[in-house]
């Protein structure tokens, strides 16, 4: 069984508040970043790594090479598994990675989507992603930073 640390949907991937907060809060040594398009770009891989913190390493997978490979990971490996977006998320988790929580960090606004917390903008195919998410018994909850409280889930569906 991988050592998941946090599961983190951000559609910046990894930046400042990943590498310097989040990933010393939870113990992360691997930044896997699961996205199908990140996977293939060499130039955005090379952008975060420059942001990844010294002590990590970072992995860019493929949704389907995730799930094929999370299994092997090394007891070693505290991993933090960064997402664009839920229903990135949920195909890992229909896929089989045993994804307990996820913590929503920031979701940016655009056409078509509905502000519904300080960071987090949704529309109607995020909202399916949820709550499939939550009747898989995955735990959500939305948190920016570590240092700062949870925000109250329903909103997602309001």
């Amino acid at each position: 069984m991988p050592d998941i640390v946090l599961t983190r949907i951000d559609n910046r991937l990894i930046h400042g508040q990943v590498a310097t907060q989040w990933c010393g809060v939870v113990g992360a040594n691997l930044l896997l970043v699961a996205n199908d398009a990140v996977a293939k770009d060499e130039f955005r891989q090379g952008l975060m790594n420059m942001a990844a913190p010294a002590y990590a390493q970072t992995r860019y997978f493929t949704i389907a090479k995730t799930c094929e490979i999370i299994g092997k990971a090394s007891p070693a490996q505290h991993i933090a598994i960064i997402c664009e977006n839920p229903q990135d998320v949920l195909r890992l988790v229909e896929g089989g990675v045993p994804i307990k929580s996820v913590n929503i960090g920031n979701m940016h606004m655009a056409e078509g989507k509905r502000q519904v917390a300080t960071t987090v903008a949704v529309d109607d195919a995020d909202v399916a992603a949820f709550k499939r998410l939550q009747e898989l018994g995955v735990e959500l909850y939305i948190q920016r930073v570590p240092d700062i409280a949870r925000e109250d889930v329903s909103k997602l569906f309001a």
